[in-house]
Formats: structure tokens, C-alpha cells, sequence
């Protein structure tokens, strides 16, 4: 009986220490340097929930090794909730198919706390291809000798996997040519070293100067930023690529603590004050949705992506 009353008490008394999280600053790490949607989505997202908490939420850049760094530093913290990761759906989803061998298995070793931001890409082309629609595009692409080039953020980026997608969906050849990061690949594009690329929304600046021409969107509906261009599932029903970012603690977080921060996440982000700070940082689009619905995207697009990768033999360089 003495045992039973010990393990009822240890039980409250961890159950208070949790009711009272957090009680101490809460730090949230970024994989990509200073400047990018991610650490500007996870300072937007810090600033709002530190005040939502009452605890100061510190922001620590940690780039390197295509987010496996950062992934690897959440994933071995302590699981209490007081470190936490601002990561990319391509480290979760994609990374674990290209490299061979990882410190951190994201299905297992990560717990998902809450979606927070999601884009849709834009397929663009530098205006002197000829097409002016995504129709006249696919039409000029097939037609094309030798095939037309496109850029990517480089070999298993998911701007290559989204264009190696539409290729297999289309029935187009085009070759790739991968740069280091989104925005050498889109100079790449503006200049004319490539016929056209993917990218996300930042990219609008580029599109209403002219100096990059916009034919399609990738997501399930049409984008608010360009809401003229059709989606490419609109002519190929299913294609769909979504981009997202999403909030991760170490496996092993109490239930309380993850249960806590997603309501305070889903709390901010349907502020009207939080959506406009996202969505001047590039067209982010806070994405609020239940534990399910993201434990339910990440697993359809970590199937989705390893299907391509395998099937295209993608190589990391």
C-alpha cells in the first residue's frame, strides 16, 4: 500500500510541475541563419507566445547540414518542453530518404508539437520562354530540343522534387540544375541561366517587376498573393506540394506540455496581428490544425517524397 501511495504521490507532484509549465525561458531553435521565413516565422511566433506564456522564448540560429544540425540538437534535448524546433517539412519528410545515415529519426525521434505556417511554390519562367500559361508552357517543354533547364535549391530540395513530380505528371523531359539555396536559384532563373523553376512566395517581388513570369501554383487551392494563377492540380488532379513549417519538441515531452503549447501556437496564429507579420514575410499563411491532422500530413508526405525520391534516384551532393 505504502508503494501504491508513493507512486500516487510522485504521480501529483509531477502532474503540479507540469500545470505550472513553463517556469523558466523556453528556447526555439532555427535552421537557417538570420533573415530567412523560418527564423522570421519563429521570431513572429517567440515574440507572440513568450507574451502568451509569460516566459521568454530565445531564438537560436543553428544552421548547417541541410537542418540536420538543428533537428539533431531538439531531438536530444531534455524532453520538458523548454527546447523546442521551428523545422522544415523537407527535414522531416525529405532528408531521412536522401541521407544514408542520420543521428535522428524524425518519426521517432521527434514529438510534433503544432503546424504553424505553410506556402504553396510558383512555377515561374524567365520571360523570354514563350509561354505564357502553364498549358503553353507544358506544350513548349515537350516540344523543346535540347530539353529546357530548371533551377533548384539544390539535389533533394524539394523545389526539385516538386518539378520532378510535374515532369512524371506531365510527361516532360527537363533537366536540372542545382544551386545552393532558393535564392541563388532564383538569380539563376531572372538572368536566364535556366527556362524556369519552383519557388515560394518570396519570390513575388521578382514576378510583379516582370522580371520572372508566374504560370501555376502548387497548392490544393489557388494562392491569395496570385489569385489568377490556376493550381496545377487544376490540369493534374492530385499534384498538390505544400510547403510547411512546424513546431517539434523531443520525443518523450509530457503530454500536458505539448498539449499546452499547441493550444497557445493555434491561439496566436489566428490573431489577426500574427497573420499579417507572416504574411509580409514572404505570402506565410498560418497553418492551424489538430494533433492529428499534423502527425496525419507528415506521414502522407513522408511516403509522397521518398516515393519520388527513390523512384527519380535522387543523390545529395
Amino acid at each position: 500500500m505504502s508503494r501504491l501511495v508513493a507512486l500516487l504521490f510522485a504521480t501529483l507532484v509531477s502532474l503540479h510541475a507540469w500545470a505550472q509549465y513553463p517556469s523558466r525561458p523556453i528556447k526555439l531553435i532555427v535552421p537557417i541563419p538570420p533573415g530567412g521565413a523560418p527564423d522570421i516565422s519563429a521570431r513572429v511566433v517567440g515574440q507572440r507566445l513568450a507574451e502568451l506564456v509569460g516566459q521568454p522564448v530565445v531564438v537560436e540560429n543553428r544552421p548547417g547540414s541541410n537542418g540536420n544540425i538543428a533537428m539533431d540538437l531538439v531531438a536530444k534535448s531534455q524532453p520538458d518542453g523548454y527546447t523546442l524546433g521551428l523545422l522544415a517539412d523537407s527535414m522531416i519528410t525529405i532528408n531521412p530518404h536522401l541521407y544514408k545515415e542520420m543521428q535522428t529519426d524524425p518519426l521517432k525521434d521527434l514529438a510534433p508539437v503544432a503546424s504553424v505556417v505553410s506556402n504553396q511554390w510558383v512555377l515561374s519562367v524567365n520571360p523570354s520562354v514563350p509561354a505564357k500559361s502553364f498549358k503553353e508552357f507544358i506544350d513548349y517543354a515537350r516540344k523543346a530540343s535540347p530539353p529546357l533547364a530548371y533551377a533548384s535549391g539544390g539535389n533533394g530540395s524539394i523545389h526539385q522534387l516538386a518539378m520532378e513530380m510535374l515532369k512524371q505528371r506531365a510527361g516532360i523531359e527537363l533537366v536540372h540544375v542545382p544551386y545552393k539555396g532558393g535564392s541563388p536559384a532564383t538569380t539563376a532563373t531572372v538572368a536566364g541561366e535556366v527556362a524556369a523553376m519552383f519557388s515560394g512566395t518570396s519570390s513575388a517581388p521578382q514576378i510583379k517587376s516582370g522580371r520572372l513570369r508566374a504560370l501555376a501554383v502548387t497548392g490544393r487551392h489557388r494562392s491569395d498573393i496570385f489569385p489568377d494563377l490556376p493550381t496545377i492540380s487544376e490540369f493534374y488532379p492530385g499534384y498538390e506540394v505544400t510547403i510547411w513549417l512546424g513546431l517539434f519538441a523531443a520525443a518523450g515531452t509530457p503530454e500536458p506540455v505539448l498539449a499546452s503549447l499547441h493550444a497557445e501556437v493555434n491561439k496566436l496564429l489566428a490573431e489577426a496581428p500574427t497573420r499579417s507579420k507572416l504574411n509580409a514575410a514572404g505570402g506565410l499563411e498560418p497553418y492551424i490544425s489538430t494533433p492529428a491532422e499534423f502527425a496525419e500530413l507528415i506521414r502522407r508526405d513522408y511516403d509522397k517524397y521518398g516515393k519520388v525520391v527513390k523512384e527519380v534516384g535522387v543523390k545529395v551532393d
